[in-house]
């Protein structure tokens, strides 16, 4: 079943509803299906729930739909790039529900495993674990997590066959694959599509099944939130060489 759209716009018809709950795959701005997250700007969809490990920087990623205030609550396991974020979480106008990383990333595979929760140790005895069901297993104390079940789950692969079928390129494979299992609705843009059959079946990560809709990823520069390197230095003799 071919499932590629003519644009980001397309995709998204008829998905997008105030109120709705978005996952969105990536981490920062690395993997992020940028095309896919203008479009839900573009469409004007407001009070959103977004799921996903950060928000994005201020202008970029995700952080554009906190520009245009679209956005109503987040659950993520880190914010702290975003600054008008951090502005609308400290004036109350934007709930925030924070999960540690690893369970964030298990609240998604859960749904998509089909399980509606689950204990870990991850945040007993804190604020994470509060107001939370507790259980003792062999001794050691566990909290509940529910699964995340989105109703729309956005994500960026590397190579797509047009029957969905995902693949995904260095650390763009972060959330990707348990935020393509998580949701009702998943929508995933790719760099490269090619037809059935021309994608190594032990190389698919996220099987079309999973995937209703796909779209061609525009070429665009991408970002990196901040570029750190160290000082280079001259090995002894290479000045000496290189005169």
């Amino acid at each position: 079943m071919n499932k590629l759209q003519p644009s980001a716009i397309a995709a998204l018809e008829g998905a997008l509803r105030d109120g709705m709950t978005l996952a969105v795959g990536g981490f920062g701005l690395s993997g992020i299906p940028a095309d896919l997250i203008e479009a839900v700007r573009d469409s004007g969809v407001k009070e959103l729930t977004v799921v996903s490990n950060n928000m994005g920087v201020d202008g970029k990623g995700l952080g554009i739909l906190i520009e245009a205030g679209q956005v109503r609550k987040v659950i993520a396991s880190y914010v702290g790039e975003n600054k008008l974020f951090a502005e609308q979480y400290l004036a109350g106008k934007l709930e925030v529900e924070f999960t540690p990383q690893g369970t964030l990333a298990e609240r998604l595979r859960a749904a998509g495993a089909g399980i509606p929760a689950f204990y870990t140790k991850t945040g007993v005895g804190t604020l994470v674990a509060e107001g939370k069901p507790h259980e003792v297993f062999d001794g050691e104390t566990f909290v509940q997590e529910r699964a995340i079940k989105a109703d729309v789950a956005l994500v960026h692969a590397h190579t797509a066959d047009t029957d969905g079928n995902l693949t995904y390129r260095f650390t763009a494979r972060n959330f990707n694959p348990v935020v393509a299992t998580a949701a009702v609705l998943t929508i995933a843009e790719a760099e490269v599509i090619v037809s059935p059959g021309e994608l190594d079946p032990n190389h698919i990560v996220t099987p079309g099944v999973f995937v209703q809709r796909l779209v061609q990823a525009t070429a665009r520069v991408k970002d990196i939130e901040q570029r750190t390197v160290r000082q280079r230095t001259v090995a002894a003799g290479a000045e000496a060489l290189a005169v």
